[in-house]
Parts: C-alpha cells; structure tokens; sequence
C-alpha cells in the first residue's frame, strides 16, 4: 500500500499511535527493532534513526534505519489505546549511503532489475509450527497442546482458537493468509499465505513469526518453528511457493508435456543450485534430521503432484501456475532465500539448458539420485566454494554468515549430547 510521509503522520496523530516499531532482520534472519515516539517520525522519514548496530550480525558500526512507509501496519494485539505501529526499514550507512549488506535492498534491486529483463515473480509460503504447553512457572515444555494428526478438527485439534486468532491477526495488519490447518504432527499447525511480490512475501515471513509466537503467548502457550522440535514426529517445513511470468506470459503453465522451455529451465536452475544454497534456507543443525522424513524431501528431484519431491508442480484449477520448492524451514532469512532461488531459477533461463526427468517416472536400477546435503557441515562446506553464492551476497554479510555457521557446526560437534544442544540453542529461539 503506498502512503505519503503527510498521510502517515495524519494516520498517527487520528489513531493515538504512541509507539513506533522500526524492524529489521539481522542476517540470520531474527527479526529486530528500535521503537520511536511519534514526533521522531518526521525525522526518521528523512534522515533516519541512528542506533549501534555493532551487536548485530553483519555489522560492524553505527547505522541509520530509514523506515520504509509503504509497509505501515498496525500491531493488532496491543492495546488499543496508545497503539503501536510498525515499519520495515532499509539499512543505511551513517552517512546515509546504502549498506550493500542490507538484503531487503538487494532482493528490491533484483526484482527491479529482472522487471527491466520482462520477469515479474510471485511467491507465497505455507509455514508450520509447533504449540507447546507451558509449565507451572510459564517456561515452554516439550509437550504438545494436543494429539491431534493431518486435519483433524475440534476435540483432537485443540490449537484451532490459537490458530484462528493468528489468521485474524494477520488479516488485520494486511498479511492475507489463505488457510490454516492442523498438520501431520501432535499439536503442528500451518498457515499458506497468498502470493505476493517477493519483498512483500519476505516480509510478511519475517513478521509472521512475531505474530504466531505472540498470540500464542496470549493463549498460555510456546510456539517453536525449531525444525525437527520432537525426534519421532513430522518435522517443520516451510514452502516457497513461485509464479513466475516472462512478459506477461506464465512460464510454468500448461501440461507436462508442454510447460514452456523457459520454465523447464527455471526448475532446472534452481535444481542445479539448490546443494550450493541449502546452508542459507536450512541454516540449523537441526534441518537436516527433517530431511527424508515424512513427506520432507531428500533427493534434487522434481515432480508433478508427488508431494515428497524437493520441487513439486501442483495441478491448479483457477490459480496461477506455479512451483513449490519444499526444503526450506523457518529458521532461514526469507530476503537471502528468496535472492538465492529466483537467481538460481533466472540462471537456468539464460542458460537455455535444462534436462528435467518427471521423478515419478521409472528408473534405471543404477540409476543414482543426487541427495540434498545431510548436515549443515556438507551444506556449509559446498557454500564457501560456490562462485554462484559468492556472485548472489554481498562479501560484506558473507563473511560474517559463514562464521556464524562455523561456530554452530563446531558446538554441535563439541557437543556430548547432541539433542540437548539443539535444543538450547534452537528450540526457544526459532
């Protein structure tokens, strides 16, 4: 929605807004904030709010948070009275020159840049989580709110009030959710988004987790998007869902014996990038225990409809054509995913090759299938020798993600028990 700096400072003054969240993603993808009152705004409209970014994954020095107005939304949870509103913001230098590492930025710059190549890209997510109770003294527990399975409704499923406010939450801040259900697991829930720009989508991923762990809070219980919370359940995955047009034209459209050569190439693309990218959309030890469990995909495979492939085709009757990618989770930062795949996908385009096998189609006996990594360690190690990765993110974040990485991969090695270290470094934290 477009605002002009006037119309946002009549919208505050009318609706008794008395604090100003300005949020940001670190770049391990956790959403952070400096909150203003109200006669900060002009001036942080025009020349930004300086804070000491030093603490902050990826910087280094005091920086400026521009508020970016045309994300204007109202936090419906808080008090009425007194409301608080919230902005994303654009990272800038202290001078006010761009921050290169600022990937909400880049990830705009891109989708500018594929516009002028005659590309416009829609995408959308379906996001689980798990609800958990809390104990006597409020702290979360390992125990699911209930015993519910795949779209079992009232009494199995007793996280539909949670659910219901969480859709209603993200309604009102203009979110637009499409479903909610119960998933697979005791107590697991997804929530599918409608499609939308890819900033659009990435911002409403990052603010989605604030939302589902705050109302979740109101309902007296924990919210965890940790990706494998309980050893022997279904794990938590998060879909990124692509439309994709090349000059108004639907590249992914038609029947599988006729989809366009450019979006067999996109698929293709990201196929042949998706090992070298796995450690940013899978950015946890713990990611790699979902893998080939369930309906959680294992090999770089693609089909039409076969819902445990790593990018699915669904057949959609009045919907855009689209594909699913299915190996993400939560944990990762949805503007340095999102860059990585449409890149991926756009490189196959230019490449004009692609050699895409329906993988529910017979194979040969010998035949072997390229797996997705199986621990952050291989997925890290093929990131740091990846031109591609390299020729996608800014050097300036670069660095500082890889060791970011590093330091988990060892502590879990250094680890005596494994799980326990999964679950102190993630279960409350994602």
């Amino acid at each position: 929605m477009s605002f002009s700096p006037k119309e946002i400072l009549k919208f505050v003054e009318e609706n008794d807004v008395k604090f100003i969240r300005l949020t940001f993603p670190d770049f391990a993808g956790n959403l952070k904030n400096v909150a203003i009152m109200p006669d900060e705004l002009p001036r942080a409209c025009e020349y930004g709010i300086p804070f000491d970014a030093s603490s902050i994954l990826g910087c280094r020095e005091d920086m400026l948070l521009v508020p970016d107005i045309s994300t204007l939304s109202v936090l419906p949870w808080r008090p009425q009275s007194g409301r608080v509103v919230r902005f994303f913001c654009s990272l800038r230098n202290a001078d006010g020159s761009d921050y290169r590492g600022d990937m909400r930025t880049e990830l705009i710059n891109y989708i500018n840049t594929l516009r002028l190549d005659g590309f416009s890209c829609e995408m959308g997510t379906k996001c689980e989580f798990y609800l958990f109770d809390l104990d006597g003294r409020g702290e979360p527990t390992h125990t699911p709110h209930d015993f519910g399975g795949y779209l079992d409704v009232a009494p199995l499923d007793k996280c539909e009030n949670a659910r219901r406010e969480i859709c209603l939450s993200l309604e009102e801040m203009g979110m637009h959710p499409k479903s909610s259900c119960h998933k697979h697991g005791p107590a697991q829930n997804e929530i599918d988004f409608r499609e939308s720009e890819p900033v659009t989508a990435a911002d409403n991923m990052l603010h989605y987790k604030t939302v589902v762990k705050s109302i979740a809070a109101q309902n007296g219980l924990f919210a965890s998007f940790m990706p494998k919370p309980l050893p022997d359940e279904h794990g938590s995955a998060l879909s990124i869902l692509l439309s994709v047009r090349k000059n108004g034209e639907h590249i992914f459209g038609g029947d599988p014996e006729d989809m366009p050569l450019e979006g067999k190439c996109f698929i293709s693309g990201v196929l042949g990038r998706i090992r070298e990218i796995t450690a940013f959309l899978n950015p946890t030890t713990n990611s790699y225990k979902r893998f080939g469990i369930g309906y959680a995909p294992k090999y770089v495979d693609w089909s039409y409809e076969n819902r445990s492939q790593l990018i699915r085709i669904p057949r959609t009757a009045g919907l855009s054509p689209r594909i699913e990618l299915r190996s993400a989770d939560a944990c990762c930062n949805p503007y340095i995913t999102f860059r990585l795949i449409l890149a991926a996908g756009i490189e196959g385009i230019r490449s004009g090759k692609c050699d895409l096998l329906d993988s529910t189609l017979s194979r040969s006996a010998t035949e072997v299938r390229e797996m997705l990594p199986q621990s952050l360690e291989e997925a890290l190690e093929i990131a740091q020798n990846s031109s591609f990765v390299r020729e996608n993110l800014p050097d300036v974040i670069l660095d500082d993600l890889f060791a970011q990485l590093s330091k988990q991969v060892q502590e879990y090695k250094l680890a005596r028990s494994k799980d326990e270290f999964e679950q102190n470094y993630y279960f409350k934290y994602v």
